[in-house]
């Protein structure tokens, strides 16, 4: 099914940091992990981003699939998970949230529209807030169509209030999931946010402790 920009069977054209689909390998659950850049690994090698640490998890049961996209949008997020539909078929869907004032403007071309675009002016907290819930909505009912597991966090700033009752790692985010308590030296570390090789984005270090966050929360529900 394709009507216009959206499809069942059709990707947003991107680069995805994942191997190839198509022929899709048999014998374990999809799942598939969206979001913007901070999920892409945007200045990190392949082996450097959260994806790639969460990839470790339960490797016997599940295999993953990296779709985050650099500046994407949480309409864009929808459009991949809808796209993958037939070609990945996901069991579980894991959604990396963006700024949620972003917009993506389907013209000519695909576009995302950040906070600060002009054309955006007029948009507030209501509208960014009820956009946001519109893409949560269209997850779940995906979710719920296709019998499959989701989980939601962020990657910079975090709107968990607004969704209780789903599987939401809280409070942290891959921008402040530092400090934390370590296990070894028995005190809070407060490191320098570490940073990515293009120096905006971040590093390796909130990579591997937001991997390691996301699987103490949820590690159990992975399966």
């Amino acid at each position: 099914m394709k009507f216009g920009y959206y499809a069942d069977r059709e990707l947003p054209k991107g680069n995805y940091r994942c191997p190839s689909w198509d022929p899709m390998p048999d014998g374990k659950k999809n799942v598939v992990v969206l979001g913007c850049s901070h999920t892409y690994g945007q200045g990190l090698e392949d082996n450097e981003h959260w994806v790639h640490f969460l990839s470790q998890h339960n490797t016997e049961r599940l295999r993953y699939w990296n779709l985050g996209q650099p500046g994407a949008s949480g309409d864009k997020v929808v459009r991949i998970l809808y796209g993958c539909e037939k070609l990945i078929d996901p069991r579980i869907i894991i959604v990396c949230w963006p700024f949620w004032s972003r917009r993506e403007r389907l013209g000519t071309y695909a576009e995302t529209m950040m906070g600060s675009d002009q054309r955006l002016k007029g948009e507030d907290d209501d509208t960014d807030k009820n956009n946001f819930l519109k893409n949560v909505f269209l997850v779940e009912k995906y979710a719920e169509k296709n019998r499959c597991k989701t989980f939601h966090c962020f990657a910079q700033d975090t709107y968990q209030e607004h969704i209780p009752g789903l599987n939401v790692l809280k409070d942290y985010t891959i921008k402040n999931c530092w400090p934390y308590w370590d296990k070894f030296t028995q005190r809070e570390l407060y490191p320098e946010p570490s940073l990515a090789k293009d120096g905006e984005h971040y590093g390796i270090e909130h990579h591997k402790r937001f991997a390691e966050l996301f699987i103490s929360h949820f590690g159990h529900k992975l399966k």
